[in-house]
């Protein structure tokens, strides 16, 4: 739960600060690069906070170690590799499906 919680945050703040950048007269790349550039450092201290917080977990000793190795470990490695996936992937993958025109909302009267 806690894996899925940070990687969805990560990718909603690229897009979503793409999404306003976008609306704002910026083409798509020059949107989702912006973006990506400006929540580097919040995605990396997030991440890596979570990592060293978990640290402790993958690296336990005593009793009931055995259990919880494995979940910690498993907690480090998707945090690695959801970083990798939000840094590189959702920007990729924004570029690639965003529409050209910003979202605009139209109104029609009757």
């Amino acid at each position: 739960i806690v894996l899925v919680g940070i990687v969805t945050k990560n990718g909603i703040l690229i897009v979503e600060f793409a999404n306003q950048k976008k609306i704002a007269g910026m083409n798509k790349f020059e949107a989702v690069t912006f973006a990506a550039k400006q929540r580097l450092r919040p995605i990396l201290m997030t991440s890596l906070a979570t990592i060293f917080g978990t640290l402790p977990i993958a690296l336990a000793l005593g009793a009931a170690s055995t259990s919880r190795i494995p979940m910690g470990v498993t907690i480090i490695g998707g945090l690695l590799f959801a970083l990798i996936l939000t840094l590189y992937v959702i920007p990729a993958l924004y570029t690639y499906v965003s529409t050209k025109k910003p979202n605009v909302i139209r109104h029609d009267e009757e």
